[in-house]
């Protein structure tokens, strides 16, 4: 199974920038993943999704904010957040998309302070 590896996360002020990565352990690049994100006694809850093609969709919330990556030779996926808000404090998770097919690693904590 493959593993996936998030890094990144960060303390950062409210307005600044964040790139989160995400590392698999395997070939990805045949398939759709995502950017997940779980706030304190909230759900888990899709940020970004790419596909294989490349094509990307976005939460409302997240669009023109955040931009969705992978370089398929690096079986690596970015998430480059900008104008960061309090509202985006939460642990940022990767997975497959839709369905999350690997187990769910530890994350990286995105704090962003006002």
């Amino acid at each position: 199974q493959v593993q996936l590896v998030e890094s990144g996360g960060g303390l950062v002020q409210a307005g600044g920038s964040l790139r989160l990565s995400c590392a698999a352990s395997g070939s990805i690049f045949r398939f759709n993943m995502g950017w997940y994100r779980q706030a304190p006694g909230q759900q888990r809850v899709m940020v970004a999704s790419i596909m294989a093609d490349g094509n990307t969709h976005y939460a409302d919330t997240m669009k023109g904010r955040f931009t969705i990556s992978r370089d398929s030779a690096k079986n690596t996926v970015y998430l480059q957040m900008n104008n960061l808000k309090p509202e985006d404090t939460a642990v940022y998770y990767c997975n497959f998309w839709p369905t999350a097919l690997a187990s769910w690693g530890q994350g990286t904590q995105v704090t962003v302070s006002s």
